[in-house]
């Protein structure tokens, strides 16, 4: 019997030991769950998420709930200056999404760009796809695939932006398109089958400067922003 009663003991504080482990990995639902992986929350929320699940969409940050329009036009006020184009036209976006915040989008964005820039380098494709508009998707992936046919490769490390700033904004039909100015360090190298280097600088920092439009339909649950156009400058 003092067998018995021992034996039980254990298996029921192994049970609650378990439990309490299966509790903190998986967590508890509140009924204010994110969706599932949100890569552009805010930073510290992207760094506690297992790293083999980065890339996988692109959600640019929205807050949970609905502000309040005149709390969302402050936002607004304190990054662009009133009176300017780029407060005015983002003042359209929060007429059509009050959510928006647009100092948290430039975040988001920043690290959509990384993503990106990163994907294409390394010919990520199953990345790039769920980041990109089907266009620019077929544009990347017919890059790629050219520099797969020469036997190619691109060595590349990605340095940093050092400016990402918001030049333009426009609600059509219920997209919201959002176009940037991104300056951004990259060092980058290309080259052939018989590894010989063809292009770029394995050492040297370059700069680029892009303009990268971002693209939603606020009539849509799904909070994830995709890129649709992209331009160099320089």
């Amino acid at each position: 019997m003092d067998s018995f009663d021992i034996v039980t003991i254990f298996f029921l504080v192994a049970a609650v030991v378990i439990f309490l482990q299966l509790r903190n990995v998986l967590g508890r639902r509140t009924g204010h769950e994110r969706p599932p992986f949100d890569p552009y929350a805010k930073r510290e929320t992207v760094e506690s998420a297992d790293s083999a699940d980065r890339g996988k969409v692109i959600t640019l940050p929205r807050r949970d709930g609905a502000e309040e329009t005149e709390s969302a036009y402050a936002a607004v006020d304190a990054f662009a200056p009133a009176g300017t184009p780029v407060n005015g036209s983002l003042r359209k976006v929060v007429d059509s999404d009050p959510s928006f915040e647009p100092k948290e989008f430039v975040n988001g964005a920043r690290m959509a760009y990384e993503m990106i820039v990163v994907a294409f380098a390394d010919g990520d494709r199953k990345t790039l796809k769920n980041l990109l508009s089907r266009e620019v998707y077929d544009g990347f992936d017919a890059a790629i695939g050219e520099r797969e046919a020469r036997g190619e490769v691109v060595k590349s490390s990605f340095v940093g932006i050092e400016k990402a700033d918001i030049v333009a904004a426009e609600v059509k039909d219920q997209e919201v398109n959002i176009t940037l100015r991104i300056i951004s360090q990259l060092i980058s190298a290309t080259y052939d089958k018989a590894g010989a280097l063809i292009d770029g600088d394995a050492e040297a920092v370059a700069e680029v400067n892009d303009i990268w439009t971002f693209s939603r339909d606020v009539r849509s649950r799904d909070p994830n922003w995709k890129l649709i156009a992209t331009e160099s400058e320089g």
